[in-house]
């Protein structure tokens, strides 16, 4: 078996950090060619060269990027060791490694993981995002505790599994006042022709709203479509047109940009999952996250069908 020598990791990780050989060796006190040798060492062991050079510096390949990620993991494990050890455990922070899917909303996501940050022990939440398939691997290699999506796992994921449905949240659709009143009467045929700044295609509301609106035979001018929630929100605040947002969470949205209610519809809504590797929810603050969302999240959503 083959085994990593730290040594060489903290010297690799000093230059990634500093983007230089140089800068490295003055922070660690060695002597550049040290460093150099060294780096040389643990590429070997990889197999898989870890930087080209860019200039004067150092730039890290698709292989380094990875390696910086597990060793920002390590040495930050390395750190909670010595704390335990040093400070018992109850003084130590409870840490929680969340995966969130690309197309989650981020008020949503925050609004679950908000009782993670008030939990009765000192607790550290680390966030990662990206498309559910590599998250699920993260998941799998336990590097995440727990994912949150918009979409469950499904069997096409070659990895073990477990969903659990946190709950269901409508969409308010909504505008700057004047366009929101124009377009709350003879709502939803008033979508007809008017202009929406929308999810992009590839995110699971978009998906909903498209089926609800040739349900309803409408079909709204779409003058842009994000990926990112906010720049939506941004784009419909300037008058560009009416957007979506999730009823759970649209009191701050609205609030925040000045928008209006049009109505609120269930019909076109999203589920949300915790996925987990595991059958049961067994991390402290999984749990707690899982539980307030199901239980007071997702439980007291009132639907409507004109807003005011």
């Amino acid at each position: 078996m083959d085994f990593l020598n730290y040594h060489h990791l903290r010297y690799f990780w000093a230059v990634a950090k500093t983007g230089s050989v140089r800068l490295a060796a003055e922070d660690l006190g060695v002597s550049q060619p040290s460093i150099s040798a060294q780096l040389r060492l643990l590429e070997d062991s990889l197999g898989e060269p870890l930087f080209h050079r860019a200039g004067r510096g150092m730039v890290l390949t698709e292989s380094g990027q990875l390696a910086l990620t597990y060793a920002d993991e390590i040495f930050s494990a390395g750190r909670e060791l010595i704390s335990a050890i040093g400070q018992g455990s109850d003084s130590r922070a409870l840490r929680l490694n969340v995966g969130m899917t690309d197309s989650l909303s981020k008020l949503i996501a925050f609004e679950i993981l908000k009782p993670a940050f008030h939990f009765s022990r000192p607790t550290q939440i680390v966030s990662r995002q990206g498309e559910l398939a590599v998250l699920m691997n993260q998941l799998q290699a336990h590097r995440l505790d727990v994912v949150l999506a918009d979409e469950p796992a499904t069997t096409t994921v070659k990895t073990k599994t477990y969903n659990h449905r946190l709950g269901r949240s409508g969409v308010t659709f909504c505008a700057v006042p004047k366009l929101a009143a124009k377009l709350r009467h003879n709502f939803p045929q008033s979508l007809h022709g008017a202009p929406a700044v929308l999810p992009s295609d590839n995110m699971g509301m978009r998906w909903a709203l498209e089926a609800w609106f040739d349900r309803q035979g409408v079909r709204p001018q779409l003058v842009g479509e994000f990926e990112d929630g906010t720049l939506m929100e941004v784009a419909a605040a300037n008058g560009l047109g009416f957007t979506t947002v999730h009823t759970v969470v649209d009191q701050e949205a609205l609030k925040h940009y000045g928008l209006k209610v049009i109505a609120k519809e269930e019909e076109c809504g999203s589920d949300f999952y915790a996925i987990t590797g595991e059958r049961l929810v067994k991390h402290p603050l999984a749990k707690e996250i899982t539980h307030n969302a199901f239980s007071r999240i997702f439980a007291t959503t009132a639907f409507g069908k004109k807003g005011d």
